[in-house]
């Protein structure tokens, strides 16, 4: 069987505009996907292990790890713990 090339993006896009529920799931997965992996990449550039980080939040490597890995959502005060112990803060800006 030949492979089809697809354009994902166009995809998305498509079914963003027909679907209104897509839509709002999408957009929502999207925000915490970014947000969780420029934390990851934070850990990452600071030379942190999953576990090094666990530390400095009083939680385990099975945390992090589920949670950069987008099956488990962190909670709020995760959320700030880990930003916390990656010496940022979140910002909330509008949108342009």
């Amino acid at each position: 069987m030949p492979w089809v090339e697809v354009d994902v993006q166009a995809e998305i896009e498509k079914r963003r505009q027909a679907d209104p529920e897509f839509k709002k799931a999408w957009d929502n997965s999207r925000m915490e996907y970014k947000l969780l992996g420029e934390l990851q990449k934070l850990r990452n550039e600071q030379g942190l292990s999953q576990k090094d980080l666990a530390e400095k939040i009083e939680s385990n490597q099975r945390v992090i790890s589920k949670i950069e890995r987008h099956e488990q959502s962190p909670t709020l005060t995760t959320l700030c713990n880990m930003a916390n112990a990656l010496n940022v803060d979140i910002v909330i800006v509008p949108r342009a």
